[in-house]
This record gives structure tokens, C-alpha cells and sequence, in this order.
């Protein structure tokens, strides 16, 4: 009669070591993932999410870049004959602004300037349910804005497809960034970067520590050249124009920076932005209900302190922060699965029953 019998097969009779199995199973676990991996936006992220730009950030190089060599011509150029002839004032004050405005240029690049997060899928679902149950059955489809008062005015609240959420308010969505700013105030180029609730102080100080940079560079050039030409008229010397390219540089770049401090100075002491300025959003061209800057607090001290010298708001969108469990992306989850299976088919390998024949 034959018996049949089921013996456990030794991991270390095969010649493979037990320990070898063990892989499998450890590659369970997938890789924690920080938010900025998955950002839905248009965004550069950098040094693990801690430094955020705009996609199309290439005129920001450009920028610091003239802002620079200018500074550096200045200092080579300039500086050692004004040292010895008036002041060795002049080069530690050029150095003070010069770092002014280098660090303000790269606090509004750098920092977030107030991105509001989209809506998770439940929240979508219960807005657009919100917004069905408040249409009539005679409009379709429903109104896709709400109206709220500040300060006994009424202002309409839009919804943004992208983010699907209705904007708070002075909220715009940003073409080139594909984000909700907060207190939007435009994209600018040359900082690489939106404007926005969270980097409009730096940037406003940039563009006035630019403009007092760039006029006291224009006042040392005219005092150089000023004594220059009285040298070489008393003393005969002959010097060439030439060793002083910068001098155009800096004649045509100060009235276009000093004509944006001011504006912006115009904005900060009118409590507005940009985007509201050239829309005419409380222009009073667009009627007596619509007339009026709700936000303002009609002192031109009370708006600066409030633009300028308010408590920074906390970034929104947790760019560090890790994705939870459940929102692993498909992929990750696929092959959590895989690995999964692998490991149960290398453990029933092990275990097998095999059969034997005895007489």
C-alpha cells in the first residue's frame, strides 16, 4: 500500500538562504510622498518644497542679473574716484541698497504669495450640489456667483472652474501659475513669480529699494562725470567716454522704476491692487451702487499699516506637508498590490507538499 506523505521543504536544503524571501515583504511599504510632488499647479518646486517659482521664471536670472553687473560697474568704476575725492560714504551706502535690494527681489520670488488650495472632490461635490439646489427650475444652468456684503457693499463672489470653489474675495486665479491667489495683484515676469496677500510687502520694498538704488547710482554717475569734466578742462586730461557703458542703463531704467513706485505707493495708500486697477473694479465710472473700494479704511496711514506692516498670513498650501494613505496615486497602489502577490507566491513555493512512494 502506498502512503502519501507531506514533508516541509528546509529553505536551507535548496541552497538559498531564508532571509532572501524576506525582500518582498519589505517593499510593501511605498515611499512617503510630500504634497509638492502632486501639486495640481503650474509651480517649480526646489530644496524639497521649501522654495516655490513660476514656470515661466526665465526673466528672473535677467533681472538679477542687470541689477548685478550694474552694481558691480558702479563699484569698479565710480566708486574709487568719488572715495577720493568726496566721501568713503558712497560705496557703503551703494553696498547697503544693494543688498536691499537683491534680499527683496528673492523674498518676492521665493516665497508663496498666497495660493489657495483646490477643493477635494467632496468638497467640489457638495458646492455643486449647493449650487443645483439653490437654481431655480426655470434657469439653467444655475448662477455660478455669490454676494456678500463688506462694509454695506455687495460683492459678487465668482467660481472658479479650475479650483472648483467660489474665489474669496480680491481672489484671481492666475493663468500662467494655474492657481487661486489670494488678494491677487498680478503676475510679474521679472520677478519669476505671482503677486499676491503673502509677497506684496517684499515687493513693494523691492521696487522702492530699486528706485533709491538706482537714483543714488545716477547721482554718483552725474558727480563723477561732473568732476571728470572739470579735471579735463583745468588739467587738460583726456578721458574717453566709453569706460562708462552702464551710465545709459541706468538713465533709462530709472524713470520706468520709479513711475512703478509710485503707482504701487499710489495702491498701497489706496488699499487696491493692480488687478483692481485696471479693471475699475470700484471705479466710480461704473456706477453709484458699484462705486467705492470697500476695503479701504479711508486713512491713507491705516491702509500702509495694514498692506505693509499686517502679520504675515500662514501658507495654505502645505507644500512639505506628507500625502496622506489614502491618497496614494493608482500607480503606487498597483504596485503595492504586486508586490503583495509576489510575496504570497514565494511563501507557498516554500510550503509545498511533496509525495513520496514506499513499498
Amino acid at each position: 500500500m502506498k502512503n502519501c506523505e507531506y514533508q516541509q521543504i528546509d529553505a536551507r536544503a535548496l541552497g538559498t538562504p531564508a532571509s532572501s524571501f524576506q525582500p518582498c515583504t519589505e517593499m510593501k511599504v511605498p515611499r512617503l510622498r510630500r504634497k509638492w510632488e502632486v501639486f495640481p499647479g503650474k509651480n517649480r518646486f526646489y530644496c524639497d518644497g521649501r522654495i516655490i517659482l513660476a514656470r515661466q521664471s526665465g526673466i528672473l536670472p535677467l533681472t538679477l542679473g542687470l541689477i548685478v553687473v550694474t552694481s558691480v560697474l558702479f563699484f569698479a568704476f565710480d566708486c574709487p574716484f568719488l572715495v577720493t575725492h568726496l566721501t568713503v560714504c558712497i560705496p557703503v551706502i551703494g553696498g547697503v541698497l544693494f543688498l536691499f535690494v537683491v534680499i527683496s527681489l528673492l523674498q518676492t520670488s521665493l516665497t508663496d504669495p498666497g495660493i489657495l488650495p483646490r477643493a477635494l472632490p467632496d468638497e467640489a461635490a457638495d458646492i455643486e450640489k449647493q449650487i443645483y439646489t439653490s437654481g431655480s427650475s426655470m434657469y439653467r444652468p444655475p448662477p455660478r456667483t455669490k454676494e456678500i456684503l463688506i462694509n454695506q457693499q455687495v460683492v459678487k463672489l465668482k467660481y472658479c472652474f479650475t479650483c472648483k470653489m467660489f474665489r474669496p474675495p480680491r481672489t484671481s486665479h492666475c493663468s500662467l501659475c494655474d492657481n487661486c491667489v489670494e488678494r491677487f495683484d498680478h503676475h510679474c515676469p521679472w520677478v519669476g513669480n505671482c503677486v499676491g496677500k503673502r509677497n506684496y510687502r517684499f515687493f513693494y520694498s523691492f521696487i522702492v529699494s530699486l528706485s533709491f538704488h538706482t537714483s543714488f547710482i545716477f547721482g554718483c554717475v552725474v558727480t563723477h562725470l561732473t568732476l571728470r569734466t572739470y579735471e579735463v578742462i583745468l588739467l587738460h586730461q583726456k578721458e574717453s567716454p566709453a569706460r562708462y557703458p552702464f551710465h545709459i542703463i541706468c538713465f533709462f531704467s530709472i524713470w520706468s522704476v520709479l513711475g512703478l513706485s509710485g503707482f504701487h505707493t499710489y495702491l498701497v495708500a489706496s488699499n487696491l491692487t493692480t488687478n483692481e486697477d485696471i479693471k475699475g473694479s470700484w471705479s466710480s465710472k461704473r456706477g453709484a451702487e458699484d462705486s467705492g473700494n470697500p476695503y479701504t479704511y479711508n486713512s491713507i496711514f491705516i491702509n500702509c499699516c495694514a498692506t505693509l506692516c499686517g502679520p504675515m498670513p500662514p501658507s495654505l498650501i502645505d507644500r512639505r506637508g506628507f500625502l496622506p494613505p489614502d491618497d496614494i496615486p493608482p500607480v503606487a497602489a498597483a504596485d503595492l498590490e504586486l508586490s503583495s502577490f509576489l510575496a504570497k507566491n514565494d511563501t507557498n513555493m516554500v510550503g509545498m507538499p511533496s509525495s513520496g512512494h514506499t513499498s
